[in-house]
């Protein structure tokens, strides 16, 4: 039976190719929607691009016929626009309806009373969807870029094993070993790492990663520095050996606030591009430009300037990792070799011979990821990191952004590999925070 979908804004500035994602449903745009459209659409951001891409495709859509009393769409369903003058049905008179939202439900309400298929309401607004459920309109979450339902099931990229002794003193002797059958239940994902523990003794341990393509499970290197940074945990050193494998060209590091996640990739960076036996030229370092609370406006000077507070978190590990020497630390950056770029201009670019980190990349759309990865040149490897948890982007949540998405599409390819960090390591206060508040 089919469905009449009605479509809040939100969806179409999440998602400007949404209209395709419903199959050979109805799908109802009022027309208020419209106007919430063109005030977006000015905007520089992804959110602007969104809602111009939108208008242009519903004018491109007019072609089809008229768009007030539906049109057909190529996957079969129907699109129509709808004014709020054929709202006749009573709603609730505690609800004002000169704001938009109320609007939209009262448009849905009416839908649901007269129509004889099921009317859902699709809004990216948690509030919308807590009147909807107040007045008994039925709504849903526009989830086409959800690939988890929960945040807590992101793939972390470790798992542990209760393993006999005579297995683990196997490891350490041949160094890579092929996959025991009954080593874990289910399949196991490209460089996975395996905690292998003697539960019975409870003495011997082994820490391996699994190599898909030999189908093995190779003991990890011992990595005692990078960049004068040594790794305090289990997870870091798992972030270490991905880090410094050149077979791997896409990483993704998750955690919350001081596991290291950063000063990790920013070590590893700068090992890699300026030691003596650097394999890269240069270090490329950017975040998404996502205010925490109130914006404080325009800034002034160059692009440098205007990147340095969002930068400065990224900035602070580098002054970390050079100690005292600022003028070495400078002039890397004057020179080139560390370049802090905006994520808007990364679009068109071609970045050969580097490591990109992109820091806080929670607070990207899957679209803004793909964007970003398909700049990936020869000889480049990129960097992912961010904490699923602490999310700025009004239109993302922890299961729908673009790092938890990327992070569960590349877990089955050789070229990647993840970590999820686990252990505070900033300070005891910063810990104790993390985990309490």
């Amino acid at each position: 039976m089919k469905k009449t979908f009605v479509l809040d804004t939100n969806v179409l500035l999440y998602d400007a190719d949404c209209l395709l994602s419903f199959d050979d449903n109805n799908i109802i745009i009022p027309l208020i929607v419209l106007e919430e459209l063109d005030r977006h659409k000015r905007r520089p951001d992804e959110v602007g691009k969104n809602a111009r891409r939108s208008v242009r495709l519903l004018d491109k859509l007019r072609e089809k016929g008229s768009i007030d009393k539906g049109i057909t769409l190529d996957n079969g369903g129907t699109l129509t626009i709808l004014s709020s003058d054929k709202i006749t049905c009573p709603f609730p008179a505690d609800l004002d309806l000169t704001t938009v939202d109320n609007m939209i439900l009262a448009m849905t309400k009416c839908l649901q009373e007269t129509s004889k298929e099921k009317v859902i309401l699709v809004t990216k607004d948690i509030n919308v969807r807590v009147k909807c459920d107040a007045l008994g309109i039925n709504c849903e979450d526009f989830n086409k870029h959800k690939i988890i339902e929960k945040s807590e099931g992101l793939y972390t990229g470790v798992r542990r094993f209760d393993a006999t002794q005579s297995l683990i003193d196997r490891v350490y002797i041949e160094r890579e070993i092929p996959v025991p059958d009954d080593i874990v239940d289910g399949e196991l994902y490209a460089n996975e790492f395996i905690v292998m523990k003697d539960e019975t003794s409870g003495q011997g341990s082994a820490i391996v990663r699994y190599m898909k393509k030999t189908n093995t499970l190779r003991l990890i290197p011992e990595i005692k520095s990078s960049w004068g940074l040594v790794p305090r945990n289990k997870e870091q050193k798992f972030s270490f050996d991905i880090l410094f494998d050149d077979d791997i060209k896409l990483v993704t590091l998750v955690g919350k606030a001081g596991t290291g996640k950063t000063l990790l990739a920013a070590s590893a960076a700068l090992e890699q591009s300026f030691s003596k036996n650097s394999k890269y030229k240069k270090v490329v370092i950017s975040r998404p430009v996502q205010a925490v609370g109130k914006d404080i406006g325009y800034l002034p000077g160059d692009i440098y300037d205007k990147m340095a507070p969002w930068i400065a978190p990224i900035r602070d590990n580098l002054r970390y990792l050079f100690g005292d020497d600022n003028d070495t630390l400078d002039m890397y950056i004057e020179s080139g070799k560390i370049e802090i770029e905006a994520i808007t201009y990364i679009r068109g670019r071609s970045i050969s011979d580097a490591i990109i980190i992109i820091d806080e990349a929670q607070n990207l759309t899957t679209h803004e990821l793909k964007t970003i990865i398909t700049r990936v040149g020869e000889n480049t490897k990129i960097i992912l990191t961010g904490d699923v948890d602490q999310i700025d982007n009004t239109y993302l949540d922890a299961t729908s952004n673009g790092l938890s998405y990327t992070v569960e599409k590349f877990k089955e390819y050789d070229i990647a590999a993840h970590v999820t960090l686990l252990k505070g390591e900033r300070s005891e206060l910063a810990s104790l925070g993390a985990e309490i508040l």
